[in-house]
């Protein structure tokens, strides 16, 4: 039997989908700073592959970024109404992305 090592977080019935192929699979269950910072590297990779996906799979990549910002907010205990509040509250503030700007250079450091 050929072993192909994944070593990532996986969604939660992705077990059930290896057994109803016939594949064997081994996991295990992280404690909770692994998983912290399981779920953040797994944000980065789902985040990448949006700059690599074709627009019909789009989609597919938006919700998996989604989920795990969800995920990420109840594992820090934050209600994720609040995080869309903030999200209108800073598009008030400092506007959203809309206008596609570039910016190239500025007197500024970032974040000031």
């Amino acid at each position: 039997m050929k072993k192909v090592f994944h070593k990532k977080l996986i969604r939660d019935k992705i077990p059930q989908v290896i057994e109803a192929s016939g594949d064997k699979y081994e996991l295990r269950i992280m404690g909770k700073r692994e998983f912290e910072r399981e779920l953040k590297k797994k944000l980065v990779e789902e985040a990448s592959e949006l700059l690599e996906v074709k627009r019909k799979d789009l989609l597919n990549e938006m919700v998996d970024v989604l989920e795990l910002l969800k995920t990420i907010a109840e594992f820090y205990n934050i209600d994720f109404k609040l995080v869309e509040e903030k999200q209108v509250k800073k598009r008030k503030e400092r506007g959203g992305f809309k206008k596609r700007l570039f910016l190239i250079w500025s007197s500024r450091r970032p974040g000031e």
